[in-house]
């Protein structure tokens, strides 16, 4: 009986050994994949951890873009508000700068006077050249003034197609008003109408 015992014994464990995988019995293997598989558990947290980051990271990003936008409108609303405080609607003047269509002078510099003081002198860059030539237009000057008559004085300076050196000057009356006055300079290389006045 006790030999029949082990004979059953002996057959079950050898139809388990023929039924389970070689690499199963081997004991390193087994503390291997018990060790990856804790490993796997144990990186869920660590997983989900980091995506809760990227998720807080991405609405931070938000934040401080809503943060910029509102920043940025609000020191336009302080410029325009400055603007309005320094220069009245009463006693403004605004000069802008352009250069007439087609023409291929160099304009390096260009000095305003009003009332023989000099209240703006710019130098331009090839950037600034290139933008007034392509129908750009520059606010040169920004001012109070009385209402009234007042002489303006333009100097220009720069080159012609040709390469030669030259200054223009000219000199006009403009009449400032109870309301904002917008004054237009077309700047041009010709020697008979170097620097032309019209009102915006």
């Amino acid at each position: 009986m006790e030999q029949r015992t082990r004979m059953t014994n002996t057959r079950a464990l050898a139809r388990r050994e023929r039924m389970t995988p070689q690499w199963f019995n081997d004991r390193t293997t087994t503390r291997a994949l018990a060790c990856a598989v804790l490993f796997c558990l144990g990186n869920a947290p660590i997983v989900a951890a980091q995506q809760n980051d990227q998720q807080q990271m991405r609405g931070l990003d938000e934040q401080v873009q809503e943060v910029k936008s509102d920043t940025l409108s609000i020191a336009q609303e302080l410029n325009r508000l400055e603007e309005k405080l320094l220069y009245p609607s009463g006693t403004q003047v605004a000069i802008f700068v352009s250069v007439a269509k087609g023409d291929q002078m160099r304009l390096d510099a260009v000095r305003l006077q009003i009332d023989g003081q000099l209240v703006a002198h710019h130098i331009y860059s090839a950037k600034e050249l290139e933008a007034l030539r392509k129908g750009g237009v520059q606010r040169i000057y920004v001012g109070n003034v009385a209402t009234g008559d007042h002489q303006l004085e333009v100097l220009v300076d720069g080159k012609l197609e040709s390469g030669a050196d030259f200054t223009r000057t000219g000199r006009f009356t403009v009449r400032k008003d109870v309301k904002p006055k917008l004054v237009g300079l077309t700047l041009a290389g010709s020697a008979s109408n170097p620097v032309t006045v019209g009102e915006w």
